[in-house]
């Protein structure tokens, strides 16, 4: 297996003297499978060189699947230029994050109108498919790719790839939900659930490909948007014991003899941990060989767990409860969130009334403040979780806090039944997004209960319990 990295830079094109090295095109990772099949990740300015050599490579028809993250822009800029598209016969199937208004499709056929680029997406001569994902897996020409949605101001998608017995992850924009515990020992699982699961999803991977946009000491006036600090990302890669990190994303702002000190210090860092991963930094056209193993097992796809959503099922509407006593804190909540399509908001202004809405109304999502009157928000979580109804288990609960949460208060936090949590300088572009992920996340599982139910499905509604059961214990014990 081979992987080619097309594009490496973050943010914005970078081309020039001073990133000649490294590169400066944008996100752009082509994986060639032994056999021929290909899979290409996210479409920056570097899927043009790639059309390119793949036009000239005689290969005829062409036939490729596009994994893309997000739409932010650096990350679709080169679809347009992408030479296979032009080409009648050829096949392009497109993955990528769908729902809560941001279809694929429609953004990459926004970018294509009249006003900005001179063929539209309906006059490609290639024949070309659109795939919605949420969080699951899903196959690819026989590969086995899980999706998992990341901490970033966009509804975005990191991939893992398993075929041949190798296991590549692509997450190139991400931001921790949390830098605890910072003073702990290199490699040290994170107490954040969200940090955890991250870390899950990256286990044993042959390599990692990562966002590592900035240092710690830049990363703390960036809080919020989106991306993480070189650090925290070797630590990661440590704790999931992965044999190979290439760190991606590359900051605009930063030159070749930057690049290379920011890699000495990645190397240093992972250089003091019992299980050392070879760090390096992405360049355009750096190759990679990984040795697949033609016995290896393809894990098999469930349907039950599919990452695909059917485009023609209807959308129904999603509740979030925002939990508040400061009235003002509820309006302007609402007023951030209400750009995002499809959703009703409830409100409650103390814990009491709290937990009846939420058991008369099951919203998918709960904002909920802490320091609230008769009940503390704590204990509004213990009653919701509490409860005998078990859509009242999936519903995601963030907590928002005017406090800056110590260590201990995370671990307690979460003890109670709370799923994410965020101070009250929140950036708003990151609320959106964590409402974004969490509403895909907890309506889906809601859903699926709900079908379960009706299907009479019981044998698989005790199995998820059970598996729920023990991950919570799992976790309560990693935590304590």
């Amino acid at each position: 297996m081979q992987v080619r990295f097309w594009g490496v830079r973050g943010s914005l094109a970078k081309p020039g003297l001073s990133t000649l090295r490294y590169g400066g095109n944008t996100p752009c990772v082509q994986v060639l499978m032994d056999d021929g099949r290909r899979i290409i990740f996210d479409c920056g300015t570097g899927i043009h060189d790639l059309g390119q050599e793949m036009m000239r490579s005689g290969e005829n028809p062409i036939k490729a699947n596009l994994l893309i993250t997000h739409t932010h822009w650096d990350h679709i800029q080169g679809f347009p230029f992408f030479a296979p598209l032009f080409v009648p016969g050829n096949e392009v199937n497109i993955y990528g994050p769908g729902r809560m208004g941001q279809e694929l499709s429609n953004t990459l056929s926004g970018q294509m109108i009249y006003s900005y680029f001179p063929v539209n997406l309906d006059s490609l001569g290639a024949t070309v498919k659109f795939m919605d994902l949420g969080e699951g897996v899903f196959e690819v020409d026989g590969v086995h790719v899980s999706a998992c949605y990341t901490n970033h101001p966009s509804l975005t998608l990191c991939y893992a790839l398993e075929t041949g017995g190798v296991k590549i992850v692509y997450i190139p924009d991400h931001e921790p939900h949390s830098l605890h515990s910072m003073g702990s020992e290199i490699g040290v699982f994170p107490i954040h659930h969200e940090d955890q699961d991250h870390v899950k999803f990256m286990e044993g991977a042959d390599l990692i490909i990562h966002d590592a946009q900035y240092t710690l000491e830049e990363y703390s006036s960036k809080v919020g948007w989106g991306h993480s600090p070189y650090e925290k990302v070797v630590d990661y890669a440590i704790a999931a014991r992965a044999k190979r990190l290439a760190l991606f994303h590359h900051d605009p702002l930063r030159n070749d003899e930057e690049m290379d000190e920011l890699v000495e210090k990645a190397r240093q860092r992972a250089n003091g941990a019992e299980f050392v991963p070879e760090v390096f930094a992405a360049e355009d056209n750096l190759v990679i060989e990984l040795a697949e193993d033609p016995k290896a097992k393809i894990p098999v796809v469930s349907k039950k767990e599919s990452a695909l959503l059917a485009g023609s099922s209807p959308e129904r509407e999603k509740k979030v409860l925002i939990v508040d006593d400061d009235r003002q804190m509820n309006r302007l909540l609402e007023a951030t969130l209400q750009e995002e399509e499809g959703i009703r908001f409830l409100h409650a202004y103390d814990g009491k009334e709290a937990v009846k809405v939420a058991c008369d109304e099951l919203p998918d999502l709960i904002i909920l403040d802490l320091e609230l009157p008769g009940m503390h928000g704590l204990d509004v979580c213990r009653a919701i979780r509490g409860n005998e109804n078990p859509d009242l288990n999936d519903v995601a609960i963030i907590v928002v806090t005017g406090k800056r949460f110590e260590q201990n208060d995370v671990l307690e936090c979460f003890a109670a039944g709370a799923t994410d949590y965020m101070t009250k300088e929140f950036a708003v572009s990151g609320l959106r997004s964590r409402v974004r992920g969490w509403l895909m996340r907890s309506s889906f599982n809601i859903d699926r209960r709900r079908a379960w139910r009706r299907s009479g499905d019981v044998r698989r509604m005790i199995e998820e319990e059970r598996r729920a059961s023990k991950g919570r214990r799992t976790s309560d014990k990693m935590d304590s």
